[in-house]
């Protein structure tokens, strides 16, 4: 079995935005939510560039 050593962002704020269904707590797509643990550890930390990219936006 494989072990990933990038962790999940999630926060236990689980709450999707109506307007783009980004999660307010740790601003993944409910897409990449019900990917992650399906996915490897690049596409993990490309999940986290997109993620930190939401997090400027909305500030």
């Amino acid at each position: 079995m494989t072990q990933y050593t990038v962790a999940s962002p999630c926060n236990g704020v689980c709450t999707l935005d109506p307007r783009d269904k980004v999660c307010l707590g740790c601003f993944r797509t409910g897409a990449e939510i019900a990917g992650w643990r399906a996915s490897n550890d690049t596409e993990r930390r490309q999940i986290l560039k997109r993620v930190e990219e939401r997090k400027i936006a909305r500030t």
